[in-house]
């Protein structure tokens, strides 16, 4: 069995970075694919991505970005104070690639000059 998730889309908000004492780093973010239809219909996905990958997310990913992200599916799972049980999907990311030109990249806002398709 699978479980493989490739997407391409556009970042929907600049991504957070947390640090934890242990010494690891945890970048997340949100992704905009839009569906090949007729009515223009957009699938957001939230993203999590570990590790030297996310610290380099962290620093060239911005709103707007045009990403293509390849990781697998999975579901956080917990339950609330009322005792209600929740699911939420998310894509735990291997690696994130830029895909958009310099001068898309500059646009989006990452203000920095040397990113490229390749910093990934």
């Amino acid at each position: 069995m699978v479980n493989s998730v490739v997407l391409v889309g556009r970042a929907g908000r600049d991504p957070e970075m947390r640090y934890f004492e242990s010494g690891k780093v945890k970048t997340t973010f949100t992704l905009a694919v839009n569906r090949p239809t007729k009515e223009k219909e957009t699938d957001w996905f939230d993203i999590e991505i570990w590790g030297k990958q996310a610290e380099i997310a962290g620093e060239y990913v911005r709103k707007g970005s045009l990403l293509g992200v390849e990781g697998r599916l999975e579901f956080s799972k917990w339950v609330d104070d009322g005792g209600k049980k929740n699911t939420r999907p998310f894509v735990s990311a291997n690696s994130i690639r830029l895909l958009g030109s310099k001068k898309d990249n500059m646009s989006s806002g990452s203000g920095n000059s040397e990113t490229s398709s390749d910093a990934f």
